[in-house]
C-alpha cells in the first residue's frame, strides 16, 4: 500500500514540474492504520526531534527538475507541496466561499486551477491558483477566512493525504492549459459572494455566509 501511495505521489510531482511548476517534498503521513489510536498519526519530515504533527515542508529546496523530483520520491511517500510565489500564488478560502466564487457570474473569464483539501471533522479549504505578485484587495484582507499564499509560503498539492482526507482538484490544471487565474478577477468574485462587490446590489444571490 505504501509503495502504491509513493508511486502515485511521485507521478503527480513529476507531472507538475514537467509543466514548469515548482514542487517541494512535504512530511509524509505515518500511522494511517492506527485505528482507535488515531493520536499516533502524524507527518514525519525525517528531522530528528521535529515535534510538528501537521503537514509541513522538509528541508529540501523547491525544484522543477523532473530527474531530481523523481529521485526525491524514490523511497518515501512524501506529500507534494506547491511552494507559492513562483509560477503562481494561491488564494485559500473556506469551502462555502470557494463554492460561491465558482458559481459567480464572471468565473468563466477568471477561471483557473482550483484544489480542495479535504479534512475529516474540519471544514474543507479551497485553493485558487492565481498569477503571482499581486496583493489582496483591502476588502478581502479584512476577511479572517481568506489567506493569500505568496513568496515563502506553500500549500499541499493533489493527491497528497491529509488527516482524514486528501487534496484533490476541483478544477484541474489541464482544463485551463496549466495557466493560473487572473488574481483580481477571482478576488472580485469573492467580494461579490461575500456581498461587498459591485454585483451585490444586482439582486438576491447565495453568499458564502449562508451556503450549505
Amino acid at each position: 500500500m505504501r509503495s502504491w501511495e509513493r508511486a502515485k505521489l511521485r507521478k503527480a510531482a513529476v507531472r507538475y514540474v514537467e509543466h514548469g511548476w515548482h514542487v517541494l517534498p512535504g512530511a509524509y503521513l505515518v500511522g494511517q492504520h492506527a485505528g482507535r489510536h488515531a493520536k499516533e498519526r502524524r507527518f514525519d519530515c525525517g528531522e530528528a526531534g521535529c515535534r510538528t504533527v501537521a503537514c509541513h515542508p522538509t528541508a529540501y529546496t523547491p525544484s522543477r527538475s523532473p530527474a531530481l523530483v523523481a529521485e526525491w520520491w524514490r523511497v518515501h511517500p512524501y506529500t507534494v507541496l506547491f511552494p507559492t510565489g513562483h509560477a503562481f500564488d494561491v488564494l485559500e478560502v473556506s469551502a462555502a466561499l470557494g463554492r460561491a466564487a465558482l458559481l459567480g457570474d464572471g468565473f468563466v473569464a477568471a477561471r483557473g486551477p482550483v484544489a480542495v483539501a479535504q479534512q475529516k471533522g474540519l471544514t474543507d479549504r479551497w485553493f485558487f491558483l492565481v498569477l503571482p505578485g499581486h496583493g489582496l484587495l483591502p476588502e478581502l484582507a479584512q476577511q479572517p477566512d481568506v489567506v493569500l499564499h505568496g513568496q515563502g509560503s506553500w500549500i499541499p498539492a493533489p493527491p497528497s493525504p491529509q488527516f482524514g482526507g486528501r487534496v484533490r482538484w476541483e478544477l484541474s490544471p489541464e482544463t485551463h492549459g496549466w495557466r493560473p487565474a487572473e488574481p483580481y478577477a477571482v478576488q472580485a468574485l469573492m467580494l461579490d459572494a461575500i456581498g461587498a462587490g459591485p454585483l451585490a446590489a444586482a439582486g438576491p444571490r447565495a453568499t458564502w455566509r449562508t451556503a450549505a
